[in-house]
This record gives C-alpha cells, structure tokens and sequence, in this order.
C-alpha cells in the first residue's frame, strides 16, 4: 500500500521551534514528527511513501539518507512554490499511477503534524466497502472549522466555527457538524477528476466533487487519541501524553535499521540522544521562555 505525507507547509504557526528546521523534523518524545508518521504507516503495511518538501527541503532529504528511509521506499516531491495540499497531493499523482494493479489500490494521505490512534486499516477497508473516492477521518469535536455531513455520512458542506455561515455543497435533510482529523484515504480516480490547477486547497475540491454526487465520505473516530500539533504549546502537551501514557511511541521495528551493523547501532542511539537533549531544551523555553535571559 501506498501513502502521502504533507510535509511541506512553513510551520509558522511552530515557530520559534521552525526557524531552523522543517516542522516535519520537529520532536516529541525524542522523535520527528516525521519518523512517527512513517512508523504508524509502517504499522499498517504501507511500505511506500511520497512526501511533498518546501521549507528546509535538503533537510529533509539528508534525514531521510542517514536514516535509510526507514526501510520504506521513499519519493521526494519538492515545491518550489507553494502547492497548498491539493495541489501538493495532484502534483504526486505519478506515484499513484504507477505500476498495473497497485494503480488501483487506495492509498492514505496524512498530514504530518496529527498524532492519533486512528485504526488505518479499519478506515481504509471502510473505504472499499463504500466506494467511496475520499474517505476522510473524522471526530466530534470543537474546532474552528467544520465538514457537513448528511444522515448518510455523505460530504455536503462546511462551516466556521459554531455559529458560522454554512457553504453548501449539496442538499441534505440533516447536516452533522465534525471536525476533520487530517487524514484521508483516497481512491486514484480522483486524480482524473480534480479540475483544478495549480496550489490549491483539497477541501474546497472536494466540495466540487461532492456537489456533482461523488461519494465523499466519513469515517468517525471519536473513540480515538488525536491531536493537532501546528502549535508549540501541542508539542509540549503531546510529550506530557507520551510521558503519562495516554500515547505511546515505541520502535516496534527497529530491526529494518540492520541491528547486526555496529555502526548503524550507535549512529540510532547518539541521534536518539541528541534529539532527546534537543526536545527537552525545547519544551523547557516553551514553559519558561525567560529563564535564561539575563537581567539588564
């Protein structure tokens, strides 16, 4: 199976933790963001990966090669500009297009700045059993931005916020509010029939979509662990999940790093070491930005 992953906005909202690094390289618990990405594909049998670059894009690329790329076979698709994420996502169709049968395979898409515990392949056998050409991950839960959903779990709008103005797509008899969680399985014809060109947002296309009466469709996660990490403030909270238990980040293959490699060995350890020194002098100016500033 295939996956993408979003990887290629600025992470101004990170910031100051992106002004030196992509936020796909940002950590918690002593991890990327990336390599946490890649180890819950991994999990779900997704062994081949194209991620969209922008800000720090050699960064990146360098990560990717010392860390072999996770034993996964990995494509760069650099931006030069900006793609948002359904131009970004329509710019990789090549990935998805190649290679007979597997053409024909659904495939993830996920942004690379959500933890969760969303079950991927529940989500994705979910997907099949609708026919559905979007399947998009969903809870019940505040946020600033709404998907419409119609008694059927059919997309059919959106809206801002609680009490915003409602953009519809379609009809709908009922209309149930649900927040987006970032993560989608997709089917390969939607390559053929995304109009747009250029940088552009998948929301809106989707909308397109659904108003001429493709199945784009929800999968409800409420049950699940999620979180948004776009902000300096989540990073923090999601290491205190990691470290209280509430979500785990383990190396459960560490093994696809050639253990019997010495060298490969001590490289994993100082890399852990080094980034774990690095998140625990991030969450520390985080919580306590002037601690180390000396008085005038």
């Amino acid at each position: 199976m295939k996956a993408m992953i979003l990887a290629a906005g600025l992470g101004t909202r990170l910031r100051p933790l992106t002004n030196d690094r992509p936020k796909a390289l940002v950590t918690v618990a002593g991890r990327t963001l990336l390599e946490i990405t890649f180890r819950r594909l991994r999990a779900f049998g997704v062994r081949e990966v194209i991620v969209n670059t922008h800000h720090y894009a050699e960064m990146i690329e360098e990560y990717l090669t010392a860390n072999r790329n996770f034993g996964m076979r990995i494509e760069i698709s650099r931006e030069e500009a900006l793609l948002d994420t359904g131009g970004g996502l329509k710019k990789a169709a090549h990935f998805f297009l190649e290679g007979g049968e597997s053409a024909q395979e659904p495939f993830l898409l996920h942004n690379v700045d959500v933890l969760s515990t969303i079950d991927l392949e529940r989500m994705v056998r979910f997907h099949e059993q609708q026919g559905a050409l979007a399947t998009l991950a969903v809870q019940e839960r505040e946020t600033s931005r709404y998907l419409l959903f119609d008694e059927n779990g059919l997309l059919c709008g959106r809206r801002a916020g609680r009490d915003g103005a409602e953009e519809l797509a379609r009809t709908a008899r009922q209309r149930h509010a649900l927040a987006f969680s970032g993560i989608h399985v997709l089917s390969s014809q939607i390559f053929a029939k995304m109009g747009e060109k250029g940088a552009f947002s998948i929301i809106p296309s989707y909308l397109n979509l659904a108003a001429r009466g493709e199945t784009i469709t929800a999968f409800r996660a409420d049950e699940c662990y999620w979180r948004d990490l776009g902000r300096p403030e989540s990073i923090v909270q999601a290491a205190e999940d990691v470290d209280s238990g509430k979500y785990r980040i383990g190396w459960p293959d560490r093994g696809m790093l050639n253990p019997q490699d010495e060298r490969t060995r001590q490289r994993i350890t100082e890399q852990e070491r080094s980034t774990n020194e690095a998140t625990g002098n991030d969450r520390r100016k985080l919580l306590h930005p002037h601690r180390d500033r000396h008085p005038q």
